[in-house]
């Protein structure tokens, strides 16, 4: 006879795939939106409040995400201060395929027989391969909407891209990626970091800055874009970019 309360050993099996896969739709999500809350998460997901957190408490065990105190801006309310979630190296590990290991092989051995300045032309070479598909969808936006263009395109090559204002006095935008398939390898070599800003400035035609980068341990990276952009540049005659416009700071961090 079965005991009372039993579950049938099918349905156990369909309710361990239906979390699997519930868990993969939350680290998905922070993943493609960054560092949020767990009313964020609900919110987004159509899930309860208490269902997020039994998920994040499974996915916090297994390493892949990790909790942090959300960041205040401006004069700080009473209470506690609202938890944020974030995926761990280990979580964003399980989106990323890319051989990181064989990259920075190959980069390690063009440094040491060409130099760091051959690796800069590498990481200029590598965007210019990608400089078309980029160019034209921000050539073909309306000036107030580029740096959302540019967003989409990268997030179509896996980047996890959004746009949004600036916030506090910043008359701007911040364009956010919240993946980035080499941020291993862009550890090693700042270098695949500093090619990107240049690239973004020569597209939207204004000088931009680097306020946060995933490589550097932060949660998303961050590039500030003036408001008021010029026109897209033209394309130059050669595929890598050389403009010096751009701002390769990291020193700022991660404004979620």
């Amino acid at each position: 006879m079965k005991n009372v309360g039993e579950a049938p050993r099918e349905e156990l099996a369909t309710g361990a795939r239906s979390d699997h896969s519930t868990r993969n739709r939350v680290a998905r999500s922070l993943l493609d939106h960054g560092p949020s809350t767990v009313a964020d998460l609900a919110g987004r997901l159509g899930l309860t409040q208490a269902a997020v957190r039994r998920h994040l408490d499974a996915l916090v065990a297994e390493k892949v995400v990790e909790a942090r105190e959300k960041r205040v801006y401006g004069a700080r309310t009473r209470g506690r201060p609202a938890k944020i979630f974030a995926l761990t190296d280990c979580g964003r590990d399980a989106f990323d395929h890319a051989y990181d290991e064989i990259a920075v092989d190959a980069l390690r051995w063009i440094e040491r027989h060409a130099g760091g300045e051959a690796v800069t032309a590498f990481a200029r070479d590598r965007l210019g391969s990608q400089a078309d598909t980029y160019r034209e969808a921000v050539a073909a936006a309306p000036p107030g909407e580029r740096t959302e263009a540019l967003a989409k395109a990268l997030s179509a090559d896996g980047y996890a891209a959004v746009a949004r204002s600036a916030p506090g006095a910043q008359q701007g935008e911040q364009l956010c990626q919240h993946h980035c398939p080499v941020a291993h390898v862009a550890e090693r070599y700042p270098q695949l970091c500093e090619a990107e800003t240049e690239f973004f400035s020569e597209l939207l035609g204004t000088h931009v800055q680097r306020l946060a980068t995933i490589a550097h341990g932060d949660g998303v990276c961050t590039t500030f874009i003036p408001r008021g952009a010029a026109a897209p540049a033209a394309p130059p005659p050669q595929t890598p970019t050389t403009t010096s416009s751009a701002s390769a700071s990291t020193a700022g961090r991660n404004p979620a």
